[in-house]
């Protein structure tokens, strides 16, 4: 492992010199355009300096192209990651790499005013060496959805689309408020929330989606500090959990999902399994971003379905 490290850090030492040596014949490439200049903070306590306006963005996120895309500033994204794919129009950006190790140098040809990053996906060392090379970069740090949800309106001012991101912002916050009040006096469901199920990852109690699952009207099983803790499936037996939670497209594959858990051991030991509570929600709630509010909507539903029962028409009684 400590080979694998110095290699890391070798190749990363690499490519940041090459990516310096870049810089130094397209020093204009990296340099705001302009005289006028603002100082934001970020989201990490960092001072960034920035272009009065912003022209041109990278992202180096999937949830923060997304949140570009949501503001209707998506003709100003440069470029953003292999990862980036909501909403469609991302994919045909120019991309820099993965957001673990992007290029440096296909960051700085793409003349970015700013650079968006992510604390709990980039490396700090990207956005360390992009600045060193003069390239503004704002980094955001969501532990809950709020977090998220501010850092909308953050990031709609760092780019000057303020008004667009606020209006985004009071919407989202509104639809929160309408879930809240349908599952207002109803007890959480306990619930165990399935990051991978082999090995079985689920999440800690500081995650946004932890966060996410309370406002939906349930609350995890696994209460631990670690993040995404690799948990035994025989402890989840003893916790017996009311719901199981996946997540991604499972399609018409949600029934014979619940089938196959059936049929393997110790899984069919949990009650939930037994009476099919199992819900399956959008992977959208794995990314603090716009849709996680969708994700939120339709888990409370799955969890709490008499919550959310039309009341019957009072004037089509006889």
């Amino acid at each position: 492992m400590k080979s694998g490290r110095r290699a890391t850090s070798a190749a990363f030492a690499m490519a940041l010199a090459s990516a310096m040596l870049y810089l130094g014949a397209r020093s204009a490439a990296a340099a705001p355009r302009g005289d006028a200049t603002r100082v934001v903070v970020d989201e990490t306590g960092r001072r960034v300096t920035l272009p009065a306006e912003v022209h041109r963005i990278v992202s180096l996120a999937p949830n923060l192209t997304e949140t570009i895309y949501a503001i209707g500033a998506g003709a100003r994204l440069a470029g953003d990651t292999d990862f980036c794919d909501v909403p469609d129009e991302a994919k045909s950006k120019p991309h820099v790499g993965a957001p673990i190790n992007p290029s440096l140098e296909a960051i700085v040809a793409l003349k970015p005013d700013v650079v968006l990053a992510s604390a709990s996906i980039n490396w700090p060392a990207t956005a360390d060496a992009l600045l060193k090379m003069g390239v503004p970069v704002y980094t955001t740090d969501p532990h809950s959805v709020d977090d998220m949800i501010a850092g909308i309106a953050h990031i709609g001012e760092v780019i000057g689309a303020d008004a667009a991101a606020n209006s985004l912002v009071a919407g989202l916050r509104a639809r929160l408020a309408a879930v809240e009040e349908k599952l207002a006096g109803r007890t959480l469901r306990r619930v165990l929330f399935i990051v991978w199920d082999d090995p079985l990852i689920s999440i800690g109690r500081h995650t946004f989606i932890a966060d996410a699952l309370r406002l939906a009207g349930g609350a995890s099983v696994i209460d631990v500090e670690q993040n995404w803790p690799h948990v035994g499936l025989e402890h989840v037996v003893r916790l017996q959990p009311e719901f199981l939670v996946f997540t991604g497209d499972h399609g018409d594959g949600e029934a014979s999902k619940i089938d196959e858990l059936r049929e393997k051991k110790v899984w069919r030991e949990l009650e939930a399994v037994k009476a099919g509570r199992v819900a399956f929600i959008s992977g959208e709630v794995n990314r603090p971003a716009p849709k996680l509010i969708d994700a939120i909507e339709d888990l409370a539903r799955q969890l709490h379905p008499e919550a959310f029962a039309k009341a019957p028409d009072a004037g089509g009684a006889r």
